[in-house]
């Protein structure tokens, strides 16, 4: 039997890994929230923008916002299945309007600043985020391509319309 010399090995193993990580694509942190925990008030999550969890009973309605969400609302727009995109505040214009191109067929969305994240930009889908640097990742895509059906959330198939529409 022929033994691999340990610098192979060791391009294998990352190999193989990056080819096991979820959905196949690079830095998407995946998560186990379940569904169904509804609440009132204000609540905490252990991830900024949070990716599921507790929620209000009131969703918040999709579409483009030019200011913050509250999270609340947002994550039971994300247990009926859409995607969240937030970016930074500071994200210069140019980058927010190409994103926003990036993401317009996207049927089920949220779009809005969050201030206080670390990275320019974040994806999320119910129990599924992926932290970007530019708008120009090819990530996006295939983030969208994975997780706009909403298959991983609880509610799945649940409109996204007659909600909350506004800003905190």
């Amino acid at each position: 039997m022929r033994r691999l010399p340990h610098a192979a090995l060791v391009l294998l193993s990352a190999a193989l890994l990056g080819a096991c990580a979820p959905k196949g694509i690079e830095g998407l942190k995946t998560f186990e929230h379940p569904g169904g925990d509804v609440r009132s008030g204000s609540l905490t999550y252990a991830q900024r923008p949070p990716a599921g969890g507790p929620h209000n009973a009131l969703w918040q309605t999709c579409g483009v916002y030019d200011g913050p969400l509250y999270d609340e609302y947002a994550v039971a727009t994300l247990a009926r299945g859409a995607i969240w995109v937030t970016y930074r505040p500071d994200l210069p214009a140019e980058q927010r309007a190409n994103l926003r191109e990036a993401v317009k067929e996207t049927p089920k969305l949220l779009f809005s600043p969050y201030p206080g994240q670390a990275p320019p930009i974040v994806l999320t889908a119910w129990n599924a985020q992926l932290a970007l640097t530019d708008t120009g990742d090819a990530r996006v895509a295939a983030f969208l391509k994975a997780y706009a059906g909403g298959e991983t959330a609880p509610l799945q198939g649940a409109p996204c319309t007659g909600g909350f529409w506004g800003t905190r």
